[in-house]
């Protein structure tokens, strides 16, 4: 099943039998594992064991050392709920707006609005991740790799997710706030289509499509910032970045496609079938191409042309990992998909450089 990227996490550790005590009282911590981990997509089964909501957080009344210790405990696992250790889903938002922040600016935009696009990319994230958990546990306790999360398994409740969720909104929405008015009202239609995207997956075929302008929203959001206006330009960099979005996403949803056909969720994935990998290849060729007549007459076009190549041949190596469909491989090419996002914007801010 499809989920904002990097929304990927190892399994909760089986309760150990006999152990009468509240799930919350001892949660499976969040994995620590590095993000190049290749075994990440290998979920533990679920063995046949079976999950509750158990009783409410607020029903729990410890004291003393296991009140610090229920409060570890609950600070793990919401670290798990916004995918805490699996920076590479924000990163994939991160890269695109900041590299919207440097063509809008023509050049270094200033301390304030890199804080404001960096920390705002990280709270929406982690605050997309709440709000797909909860849309999506029903379906996700079907689905291998997913079954574990927290909501899913009951480890939190809806009510926790979605309050941590609202939580990080508004504290991205109080960053917005610093910037201006045409970025602000762009902030609630980045909203919308960040709430409409958990549920675009029951109804449309390329849900990926729908998560692409969520992901990309960052660009026009950047040049409002600092232009107080959404040129052309903007626009055009989001319709590419819509096409890389497709790509990476649907090699992630290559990992669940067995599981996403039983439950009957839509994905690129399932929609392409056999011309999966070449539908990856061509939007990623799409991608590059409208970002190439984007950036091609702004600062150094050398230094763009060399950073488009050296992302080209990135793509190639996510198309050859993902060729033979194994669900390792294809977890592995959306994984390393931030690598060739870093590649991009560092182009363009080095074009920039001694001007």
């Amino acid at each position: 099943m499809s989920r904002p990227p990097g929304c990927c996490v190892h399994c909760l550790k089986n309760k150990p039998a006999g152990d009468t005590d509240a799930r919350r009282a001892v949660p499976p911590q969040a994995s620590t594992a590095p993000l190049g981990d290749s075994a990440a997509p290998k979920a533990a089964s679920l063995g046949g064991t079976e999950f509750s909501d158990g009783p409410p957080l607020g029903k729990l009344a410890p004291s003393g050392g296991s009140a610090l210790r229920e409060a570890k405990s609950l600070g793990a696992l919401y670290l798990q709920l916004i995918r805490w250790n699996r920076p590479a889903g924000w990163l994939l938002l991160l890269w695109p707006t900041l590299s919207a922040l440097w063509l809008a600016s023509n050049g270094f935009p200033g301390w304030h609005l890199l804080l404001v696009f960096t920390l705002g990319t990280f709270l929406m994230r982690s605050a997309g991740c709440c709000i797909n958990d909860v849309a999506d546990r029903e379906f996700d306790r079907h689905v291998k790799r997913t079954a574990q999360r927290p909501v899913t398994s009951g480890a939190l409740s809806v009510k926790e997710a979605l309050g941590l969720g609202a939580l990080l909104a508004l504290l991205a929405f109080g960053l917005v706030l610093s910037t201006n008015a045409v970025t602000i009202g762009w902030s609630f239609v980045a909203l919308a289509v960040t709430l409409a995207y958990p549920y675009a997956k029951r109804y449309v075929s390329m849900p990926q499509a729908v998560l692409g302008v969520a992901f990309s929203f960052g660009i026009p959001m950047a040049f409002a910032a600092v232009q107080s206006r959404v040129p052309a330009l903007a626009w055009l960099m989001l319709l590419g970045n819509l096409f890389w979005v497709i790509a990476y996403d649907t090699e992630y949803a290559m990992v669940d496609r067995d599981d996403d056909l039983k439950i009957g969720m839509k994905t690129s994935a399932i929609t392409l079938g056999r011309f999966d990998v070449a539908g990856v290849l061509l939007s990623y060729l799409i991608y590059l191409s409208i970002w190439a007549v984007a950036l091609i007459n702004r600062a150094q076009p050398a230094i763009v042309l060399i950073a488009l190549g050296l992302a080209g041949l990135q793509a190639l190596w996510h198309g050859w990992l993902i060729r033979k469909r194994q669900r390792d491989d294809c977890f592995k090419a959306f994984r390393l998909n931030h690598w060739l996002g870093l590649t991009m914007f560092a182009g363009i801010a080095l074009s920039y450089l001694g001007r």
